[in-house]
């Protein structure tokens, strides 16, 4: 069952649930932005139109149309040029969280992070074989 929590549009009281995180009342808006918006790019000669075109066009907001491909409501295959920011660097992209070049930087940041760890296993691994223990005469091991 779902929580009560308020609405992070207009503030409102409305039962949480997993399908919806805004009340009722915003979300009846954002249906409506997105008939909006997918009647004008629907259109053959609005298919190639940019985020700033359609933004222009309809009036909705440009987060609400990054929440609509984010959702997979606006399939991008049949939108050439629409796509959301990079969770990192903010370019525009139209495929997981971040762009090639912050995946890029990533993965050299962990190959960097593991080169590191390595050095201090080894570091470790060294020490451990360097330490010397010092036997008192009286436990030696007697010969028979």
């Amino acid at each position: 069952m779902g929580e009560l929590a308020n609405c992070p549009k207009c503030g409102g009281i409305f039962v949480k649930n997993q399908f919806r995180d805004i009340c009722q009342n915003c979300w009846k808006e954002e249906e409506k932005a997105y008939e909006t918006v997918y009647r004008f790019i629907r259109k053959r000669e609005n298919r190639a139109a940019t985020i700033q075109q359609v933004v222009e066009a309809t009036g909705v907001e440009e987060e609400l149309l990054f929440k609509f491909i984010r959702t997979g409501r606006l399939i991008l295959t049949q939108f050439p040029n629409l796509g959301y920011p990079c969770d990192k660097c903010g370019k525009i992209i139209r495929e997981g969280k971040l762009c090639n070049h912050c995946k890029e930087e990533l993965r050299k940041e962990l190959e960097l992070h593991e080169a590191e760890e390595e050095r201090k296993r080894e570091i470790e691994k060294r020490e451990k074989q360097a330490t010397y223990l010092a036997m008192d005469a009286r436990y030696r091991k007697r010969e028979f």
